[in-house]
């Protein structure tokens, strides 16, 4: 089932996300390597949510949606996620634009913050997702 495999991808790459909230703010602007490393895991973390997100539209007959946004905010809206962790997760989908389209002008200081911060809101909606999936989803 694709939904598992994007699942698998999401908690592969929050745990290298959490491995890398020990690098410092000053790593981040110094080493291009552990940068990337970062940027990479985030990616794939939002990514993958995203993902999940299209397959339970898919299958719940939800209207399309026109951005990775309101992938989010019809999840929200339908009651298969909490509408709070909807809001949250629609700005990382703001944040994953930002990361695909504006690589080059990146503010440092916004991503180390994204870093500490943001990885408690797709543990949740991992855990929102394993739960629903768990009930023979």
């Amino acid at each position: 089932m694709r939904v598992l495999s994007s699942l698998r991808e999401l908690e592969i790459s929050l745990n290298d996300w959490e491995r890398y909230q020990r690098y410092s703010l000053e790593d981040l602007k110094k080493d291009r390597d552990k940068r990337n490393m970062i940027l990479h895991a985030m990616l794939v973390s939002i990514q993958s949510a995203i993902d999940i997100s299209s397959y339970l539209i898919s299958e719940n007959g939800l209207k399309r949606p026109e951005t990775y946004r309101e992938t989010f905010d019809l999840l929200g809206q339908s009651g298969t996620i909490s509408e709070e962790l909807a809001a949250e997760l629609s700005d990382l989908a703001g944040f994953r634009n930002v990361l695909v389209h504006v690589y080059w002008d990146l503010n440092l200081d916004e991503i180390y913050s994204i870093l500490q911060n943001d990885l408690k809101i797709l543990k949740s909606f991992k855990d929102e997702i394993k739960e629903l999936l768990g009930k023979g989803y």
